[in-house]
């Protein structure tokens, strides 16, 4: 019996992926759950397993190539075959390496002609990451001879090129990146010695143009409070130890990101998406947390973060964190989120206005933990001065639909609760 193998919508706003790795060939005979394919999108990369045991058909899908979800990818033939002969064993150095690179650094050995052999991991257990296959593929450029010419920018077709220099010289329409707009012309790039041109990698490039579109669709306000973590601080203090016997780092993010869930579940408008000519509060509360990744900055998500307890979120940031730090995490992991939580970590700064990621309508980002002088009220009644962890949380927020009481609402509610240490540890 034939099936198609197509490819499947890799969480709710994923709508297309790019194939970057064939794993089989015609004839080939594979078990249920054998991986076929790799396949990147905007939110991870993944391996599409075989739905079936049986016998490679046809390969409709080529390497690069971005299609549609649906799309049929592999037919496969259901059944038990005798198993085709064994691949040739690769060189041990290569057959080490390949199974310590990510899907996206095999994709960038590919493009960049380097031999994962030679790369050297700076992922655990020495993983091979993207970022390390193009440190090994640049090379200085040698010193120029004769003045450089400018960079080139892309080619664009004449009719469109005309038009967008008529648009720009009559001092109207939009801005072009690496163009310019109305009077204002963006200078020609001069490669000069000593310079290191990086190129974009597809995060990077996912990332810029998310970031882009994030600030030129939504309006952001930023607004910040400062909150006293005095009592929160004695709370985590007198559990960390236990939670740590446990496998568990009780972190300030969790009081933050629960402490996000209670007030995103009382001003609803800060829990929600724009659609063309209405928004939808969503039921749900999953919140975005930001965590670091051998192929960069990935945003997984806590579900249903105000029906769980600090212990919960705990566990959740814990889970998601390890595996992406280990290059495990899966597309369903990264959809989702309906707000997101940021912090800068150790080495972070007093605050700052984080860009809201996409479709969400805030985010709030964390900012650096230091001991100041406060005013406290003393046991007589009486303002006295006192020295306390303090932090500052900003809200960014999207002004088409949060107006500046539910958002001051929402950042005073997240404040009243951390002062108040009102939690269940």
């Amino acid at each position: 019996m034939a099936i198609d193998v197509t490819l499947p919508q890799l969480g709710e706003s994923v709508f297309e992926g790019t194939i970057t790795k064939i794993l089989v060939k015609v004839g080939d005979v594979v078990k249920k759950d054998q991986a076929l394919l790799e396949v990147a999108t905007d939110k991870a990369d993944s391996e599409l397993p075989s739905p079936v045991a049986g016998r490679v058909l046809e390969i409709l899908a080529q390497v690069d190539q971005v299609l549609p979800v649906n799309t049929v990818l592999v037919r496969m033939e259901a059944g038990d075959f005798p198993a085709t002969a064994a691949a040739p064993v690769a060189a041990p150095a290569a057959a080490a390496a390949a199974p310590l690179a990510t899907p996206s650094a095999r994709q960038a050995a590919r493009e960049h002609d380097v031999n994962l052999a030679a790369v050297s991991g700076s992922g655990d257990h020495g993983r091979i990451g993207q970022d390390d296959v193009l440190r090994a593929a640049s090379t200085p450029a040698p010193a120029p001879v004769a003045a450089p010419a400018p960079v080139a920018a892309p080619a664009i077709p004449q009719a469109r090129a005309e038009q967008l220099a008529a648009t720009i010289n009559t001092g109207g329409g939009f801005p072009v990146p690496g163009v310019g707009y109305g009077a204002f012309k963006v200078p020609a790039y001069r490669e000069q010695p000593g310079d290191k041109v990086v190129p974009f990698t597809r995060r990077r490039r996912i990332t810029a143009d998310h970031m882009t579109y994030s600030k030129f669709t939504s309006p952001h306000v930023v607004t910040v409070a400062e909150v006293d973590l005095h009592k929160v601080s004695k709370v985590r203090e007198a559990n960390k130890d236990r939670y740590k016997k446990e496998g568990l780092s009780l972190t300030m993010l969790a009081f933050v990101v629960q402490a996000s869930a209670r007030a995103l579940r009382e001003n609803p408008t800060m829990n929600a998406r724009v659609l063309d000519d209405a928004y939808v509060e969503f039921k749900d509360i999953n919140i975005g947390v930001a965590v670091d990744s051998p192929d960069g900055l990935v945003v997984p998500v806590v579900r249903r973060a105000d029906e769980l307890g600090i212990r919960g979120i705990v566990r959740g940031i814990d889970d998601v964190a390890k595996r992406a730090k280990t290059g495990k995490i899966t597309i369903d992991d990264l959809s989702g989120a309906t707000f997101s939580v940021t912090n800068p970590g150790l080495k972070g700064n007093l605050f700052g206005g984080a860009v809201i990621s996409q479709p969400n309508v805030g985010i709030l980002r964390m900012g650096e933990i230091q001991k100041r002088v406060v005013v406290v009220e003393g046991p007589d009644g009486e303002d006295q001065m006192a020295i306390h962890p303090v932090m500052y949380l900003a809200l960014s927020y999207d002004h088409r639909i949060v107006d500046g009481v539910a958002a001051n609402s929402f950042l005073w509610r997240v404040t009243e609760i951390l002062e108040k240490a009102d939690f269940e540890v």
